[in-house]
């Protein structure tokens, strides 16, 4: 039976990895800056990671929401010690998709209200609500279309005003570093101009923290840079280290009632372990320290390079802006110099996703790297 062929691939096939480095079939070993959409927060194969793995598959892998789970208390403690985020409440979830189409239903069930606001170049899914709220009409179906959502540009606070005070618009959702879109960041007024006329028309405010989220940006939640309060936090990709696992937090002012969410797999007790295991490497080893001092490192040779028109994002979450389609040049750095990098919708940025324990020898490498393939 053929694979349905939805994915253009790269003729590399990993077989192992340890630390930043894949190894493919023919044993060539590849530096890996973008992590699989930035799913590797600690590391491929850190030691405690695959501990706490082994350990839990061989006790339970898996039992039902029906029971109890110390495993996801002790994984909400954790994270809300990291996280700072104090008083909010988790639930458990298995992809990043499936964290923002429980937050959009939470909005729409919390005020009553069923139109969403989102933001050009956004992207928040394929599921439902979530691809209805990302602005890509090519993987829009007709049946998401017939969600409620307006599309605006960010920075645009006048329109958020008018758009909000027509009355019917449950949430907000918005990525304070936009991934797939290309990095781009709204500014500090905006996002906060955003949260307090959220607050003001009965509408939720949401931070989509799937990618930035994790100390990716400098601070565990991207928004964490702004003086906001989100209704609703949406996680999942470096949450895991490559195990499914996704959530939202979700502010006290929003009350659960039985019935309102639910999830098959989301929360396993090997789903809870995994995510256990990288909440405590972030802490012990200082992990979001490393994010800023490696994003100065990387920033400060990137502005040496003149074929660099402009560095986007922020922390471990950049972006290096051509004045040409990069294509071309990521599959140099794969094939030539086995060096993993990302694209986005935007054609002319090279994204650099690594594990936030990347060290400056791998920096170095990347940079000899692209300088050999820009000369």
């Amino acid at each position: 039976m053929p694979l349905f062929n939805v994915y253009p691939l790269y003729d590399v096939t990993p077989v192992k990895a340890k630390g930043a480095y894949v190894y493919d079939d023919k044993k060539v070993e590849y530096l890996d800056l973008y992590g699989g959409h930035a799913v590797i927060s600690i590391g491929h194969a850190h030691p405690k990671y695959v501990k706490a793995i082994k350990n839990q598959v061989s006790k339970l892998g898996f039992y039902s929401n029906a029971v109890q789970n110390p495993l996801q208390v002790e994984l909400a403690d954790r994270l809300e010690k990291l996280s700072g985020c104090k008083d909010y409440e988790l639930f458990l979830c298995n992809s990043g998709a499936e964290a923002n189409e429980n937050a959009l239903k939470l909005a729409s069930f919390k005020t009553q209200k069923s139109r969403i606001i989102a933001f050009k170049n956004g992207f928040h899914g394929r599921t439902s609500a979530a691809v209805a709220a990302t602005d890509n009409k090519n993987i829009i179906a007709p049946i998401n279309a017939q969600q409620k959502v307006t599309i605006l540009d960010l920075n645009d606070i006048d329109t958020v005003k008018e758009e909000l005070e027509k009355g019917d618009v449950c949430a907000v959702i918005v990525e304070f570093i936009q991934g797939v879109g290309g990095l781009d960041q709204a500014n500090a007024n905006f996002f906060e101009q955003v949260d307090i006329l959220c607050k003001a028309n009965n509408t939720l405010f949401i931070s989509d923290e799937v990618q930035s989220g994790y100390g990716r940006s400098g601070k565990f939640f991207a928004y964490q840079h702004y003086n906001v309060t989100p209704d609703i936090i949406s996680i999942a990709k470096g949450m895991g280290n490559g195990f499914p696992i996704g959530g939202i937090l979700i502010h006290p002012n929003i009350k659960a009632k039985f019935g309102m969410l639910g999830t098959t797999f989301g929360g396993n007790h090997l789903a809870c372990a995994a995510g256990l295991a990288v909440l405590k490497v972030i802490e012990k080893e200082k992990l979001i320290d490393n994010v800023n001092q490696m994003s100065d490192y990387f920033m400060k040779i990137a502005q040496t390079i003149s074929q660099i028109k402009k560095i986007k994002g922020r922390g471990l979450m950049l972006g290096l802006e051509f004045d040409f389609e990069v294509g071309d040049l990521r599959k140099k750095l794969i094939y030539d110099h086995h060096i993993f990098t990302g694209g986005s919708s935007n054609k002319k940025l090279l994204r650099i996703l690594p594990p936030l324990n990347i060290k400056k020898h791998h920096i170095d490498e990347f940079f000899e790297a692209l300088i050999d393939v820009l000369h």
